[in-house]
């Protein structure tokens, strides 16, 4: 099955490479669920990505003093943000690489911004100028990425990157994220309960049992295991919390009342926060996570196509999903998120767990995500899932993707030396230096991108260079970054070992992997050239 000839009878067409779809999948990526079915899929996609999508949100919020300056408006921010990925997710579904890849706000982009919010607050900035100084540098770096996709420097690195490269990135994807704070301490630093193990493992256990044990026994518990899973622990949370054996300030307490007294509709729009301001230094901070995140989608498109069945995407397929990113970052920095946007892991994994790579869904979950970003109540609703009940989703997901990346090698020469040791040096990289750099500037009274810079600084002969803004930041931004991290290291050995193009996996991917003249783009569909006009949410 190829973009330039999808079906319209919902029937899974094969090719003579490998089924269109892996085994597991109950829809392909051109499928179409019944209506009702898909709205309940189109949330449980929605529902994988809340705890991103309000902890990124909370983070900068947190930075700037929006919680003492400005309570009020952290619930705008957060309706902001599902607004901006509902948006760019239906933007990258129908006019991108038209992959079931929901976009939204990127940790890659998160620690520059604080950095950069460091520094104002030692100025005396408050929060509003703080968000008009992020919002100016995602858009100049979403300018920048566009550039990067649409001239095709993406697709012409594909031909250098193969499975013993692709294979940890995507890996590391996973496992570089077994310590985020709702998994190892939903109070994000701060003294409290710490971690409910009990409630996070009652939703670890609810979506494991649904999906692996009890998904044969009927069909819903395969394709909404996560929605199932987060409702059952939800409900016994909630049970608990009005009973009074949840406290309120508890990181396990579901707070209903807050449902009623959000505002009615969130007034979000361009530019609401005022003007974007653009500053060299802070651009340059902002772009180094941009590159991060880029190398983070490459990785996510080989990862959903490998779950959906699929040959390795296209350069052409590659180059318009980044390119659409880039238009995303500029989408997020004119609405003011004080981030950027790139594809979701999150929801990668759902696709791994669910079986359900349905575009269609996906476009479903990006309407939701509009609807719930504009109406208060609704959003307020989902954002009292407790961070326990995300932790448990989280080790379920993010182990499958971890497991995902790792099925690449069955196209490599596992018994080949130099595949073996490229791969478990890449992985064992992409750990340790994002944990060194995780400690850079601790006791210090510096953060760690500044505490950094000054080491460089006193580097004999290179400190000068080094000791730039813009080298230290990226160095900072992208060392803390594990599949950066492990892609370069794979990429540079993978690239300069020895091996033949069989030991190195890359004549099975060859055989395999989309054509470009396989993928028609937006332009090409509303050419008339491989297919019809890109589908719109609507369309049966």
């Amino acid at each position: 099955m190829t973009d330039e000839t999808p079906p319209d009878d919902g029937q899974k067409a094969t090719t003579p490479e490998e089924p269109s779809t892996a085994g597991f999948v109950e829809y392909g990526i051109d499928d179409k669920p019944p209506r009702k079915q898909a709205v309940l899929l189109g949330v449980q996609h929605y529902l994988t990505m809340i705890g991103a999508s309000v902890a990124i949100p909370l983070g900068l919020a947190g930075a700037m003093g929006m919680f003492e300056a400005a309570p009020d408006q952290v619930g705008r921010l957060i309706g902001t943000f599902f607004v901006v990925s509902g948006v760019a997710t239906l933007a990258q579904t129908t006019l991108g690489n038209r992959y079931p890849i929901v976009q939204g706000g990127t940790f890659s982009m998160l620690a520059p911004g604080l950095a950069i919010i460091g520094v104002l607050a030692q100025q005396g900035a408050d929060w509003q100028t703080m968000l008009v100084e992020l919002q100016g540098a995602v858009i100049v770096a979403g300018i920048v990425e566009m550039v990067i996709g649409y001239s095709g420097l993406m697709g012409k690195l594909k031909r250098y990157v193969g499975p013993v490269v692709i294979a940890p990135v995507i890996a590391l994807i996973g496992l570089a994220l077994f310590n985020v704070p709702q998994i190892s301490n939903p109070n994000f630093g701060s003294p409290g309960t710490g971690q409910n193990w009990w409630l996070l493992g009652l939703t670890m256990l609810s979506i494991v049992a649904c999906s692996q044990y009890l998904d044969r026994r009927h069909r819903a518990f395969k394709l909404f295991p996560v929605l199932l899973g987060i409702l059952f622990a939800w409900t016994v949370a909630a049970a608990l919390s009005v009973t009074g054996v949840f406290a309120a300030g508890s990181v396990s307490h579901v707070s209903l009342g807050s449902v009623t007294s959000a505002p009615l509709v969130q007034p979000v729009y361009p530019f609401q926060w005022g003007l974007p301001q653009f500053t060299p230094g802070f651009v340059v901070g902002m772009f180094a996570g941009m590159l991060a995140s880029v190398v983070e989608s490459f990785g996510d498109y080989h990862s959903v196509a490998r779950i959906a069945g699929r040959g390795a995407p296209s350069g052409r397929r590659i180059n318009d999903g980044i390119g659409m990113e880039g238009v995303g970052n500029v989408f997020a920095g004119i609405m003011g998120t004080g981030n950027g946007c790139t594809s979701y892991t999150e929801n990668v994994g759902a696709i791994a767990i669910t079986g359900v790579a349905s575009r269609y869904v996906v476009q479903i979950g990006a309407v939701v995500m509009i609807l719930v970003g504009y109406f208060g109540p609704a959003g307020q609703l989902f954002a009292t899932i407790p961070s326990p009940i995300i932790g448990g989703l989280y080790i379920v997901m993010f182990g499958q993707i971890a497991a995902v990346g790792l099925s690449q090698l069955k196209y490599v020469d596992l018994d080949a030396n130099r595949n073996v040791f490229i791969v478990g040096f890449a992985i064992f990289a992409g750990l340790a230096v994002p944990e060194y750099m995780s400690q850079v500037g601790q006791g210090m009274d510096v953060g760690g991108a500044t505490a950094l810079q000054q080491g460089l600084a006193a580097v004999p002969v290179f400190g000068g260079v080094l000791g730039t803004d813009v080298v230290a930041t990226t160095l900072f931004v992208m060392g803390g970054t594990g599949m950066v991290v492990g892609g370069i290291v794979a990429f540079v050995l993978d690239n300069t070992v020895p091996g033949t193009r069989e030991e190195r996996g890359l004549a099975a991917w060859a055989a395999l992997t989309e054509d470009d003249s396989e993928y028609a783009s937006s332009l090409d569909r509303i050419r008339g050239r491989g297919g019809d006009r890109p589908p719109a949410v609507g369309d049966d």
